[in-house]
């Protein structure tokens, strides 16, 4: 069955999910490569950057796991660049060179219009200015019964928690400290959403924590 899901969203020990002053220099805030320290060395962003080898084990495993049976991504202007207001002209086309790796459609979070754009390996940008469900609504027709992903940024995934609509949270909390920054978690009660930790496993260099909503079936039994 379809679902709606975040994999492979890394966060500090203590809850940000991007560190502070995103720009072109730091795509992920100040010290926000830091929290993907653990993804870096693995043979799936190895095989993503068109490289060979990469590192096996449990971090590779939820790595690779994470582009399994994705039909769509939806994602945050933020995500897709540093580019702030209206857009200018057509010139950035993401941080992802000619290829990027997501290969099926990306629907982009924006308030500003912008034409689809087409790039190689099967990726298509489009950008939505009518909302997050506006947005996982495309998704869902794009993704034809498969997995859609929510890339992030953390603003995105606040909204879509907000509204109770992601089914699974695989985030692997990286050890270290950032302090300011981009926090995932503040004032969402995600016991009171439905909630639950599931899977903990430890990796070589993140624990990784699977989060899944529970429903509830009409006699009262959660499944």
């Amino acid at each position: 069955m379809s679902k709606v899901k975040v994999a492979a969203f890394s966060i500090s020990l203590d809850g940000f999910g991007a560190g502070p002053g995103q720009d072109l220099n730091n795509p992920l805030g100040v010290r926000g490569h830091e929290l993907h320290s653990w993804f870096f060395p693995t043979e799936t962003f190895k095989k993503m950057t068109g490289k060979s080898g990469g590192s096996v084990g449990i971090d590779n495993n939820f790595a690779a796991q994470s582009f399994e049976n994705v039909g769509a991504w939806i994602m945050g202007r933020n995500m897709f660049g540093p580019i702030r207001g209206p857009w200018q002209d057509d010139s950035w086309k993401g941080w992802w060179g000619h290829n990027p790796p997501y290969h099926t459609s990306v629907f982009v979070l924006t308030h500003h219009p912008r034409a689809d754009l087409t790039m190689e390996g099967g990726t298509t940008f489009h950008f939505v200015t009518d909302g997050p469900e506006a947005a996982l609504a495309r998704a869902r027709d794009a993704a034809k019964g498969k997995d859609i992903r929510i890339g992030g940024g953390v603003s995105v995934l606040r909204q879509y928690l907000a509204a109770n609509l992601i089914d699974e949270l695989h985030l692997a909390v990286s050890p270290v400290l950032i302090g300011e920054g981009e926090h995932l978690f503040g004032g969402l009660d995600l016991p009171k959403f439905g909630y639950v930790p599931c899977t903990t496993a430890p990796g070589e260099g993140a624990l990784h924590v699977v989060i899944r909503r529970m429903e509830h079936t009409a006699n009262g039994e959660e499944s």
